[in-house]
């Protein structure tokens, strides 16, 4: 199983580097959650809401995921075109004093 250490007084756990890299994915919760389907006991099976929350929370995961993606994506583009002006600003500069 991952090791845990402790970070301080509170005793909060924290993954190892290595660990913390590593992240699950969509078809990693699905086997998951079918695992946990297939080895449930059958007079106790797990509670209805548990699961929902479960998905839900895995669902609110994977759009933050994504938005993170786009957010960097946008401000790469904006970087890029901050860059751009700024050559062309230092262009237009030198062809005006070169009138």
């Amino acid at each position: 199983m991952t090791s845990l250490s402790a970070v301080n007084s509170q005793n909060l756990p924290v993954l190892s580097k290595d660990m913390a890299q590593k992240q699950l994915g969509q078809t990693d919760f699905l086997r998951l959650m079918t695992t946990q389907l297939k080895q449930q006991d059958p007079l106790d099976p797990v509670d209805n809401q548990a699961m929902v929350a479960q998905m839900a929370q895995f669902s609110s995961v994977a759009g933050i995921s994504e938005m993170n993606v786009s957010l960097k994506s946008i401000a790469e583009q904006i970087s890029a075109q901050t860059a751009l002006l700024a050559d062309i600003k230092a262009a237009s500069a030198s062809v005006s004093q070169g009138e």
